[in-house]
C-alpha cells in the first residue's frame, strides 16, 4: 500500500543503521530499541506502528517503553515494515551475517 505525501508532513528518515553488536539480548529490550531508532519517540512514531500492525495504541506503547515485546503476527508486520527491526530480530536469533549487514548499509 502506497501512502501519499500531503503537502508540509514531515517524511520519517530512512536507512537507519543498526549494528548487530547494539541490540540488546533481552528481547523486549531490542524491540523497543529497533522502534526508536526505526521511528523516534514521538506520538506519531507510535500511530505509525499502529497502522503497520493493527495493535492497539496501548500495546504499542508498552512495545516502545520495552515493558512487552511483540507477538508474532505483529512482529511479522513489524518486519514487513522496518529493516531495524528485522536486523535486531536476526541478531537475536544468531541468524545474522555481519557480511550481510554491512551490504545492506552501503545500499
Amino acid at each position: 500500500m502506497k501512502m501519499r505525501v500531503k503537502m508540509g508532513t514531515v517524511v520519517p528518515k530512512m536507512g537507519t543503521v543498526v549494528h548487530p553488536e547494539d541490540v540488546p539480548a533481552d528481547y523486549r529490550a531490542a524491540m523497543a530499541m529497533a522502534l526508536h531508532a526505526e521511528l523516534g519517540s514521538t506520538h506519531r512514531a507510535i500511530k505509525s506502528a499502529m497502522r503497520w500492525t493493527g495493535a492497539s495504541e496501548r500495546t504499542v506503547k508498552y512495545w516502545f517503553a520495552g515493558e512487552r515485546g511483540p507477538s508474532g503476527e505483529h512482529l511479522v508486520a513489524l518486519a514487513r515494515h522496518s529493516d531495524t527491526v528485522l536486523i535486531a530480530l536476526l541478531a537475536l536469533a544468531d541468524r545474522l551475517i555481519a557480511e550481510e549487514a554491512e551490504d545492506r548499509e552501503r545500499r
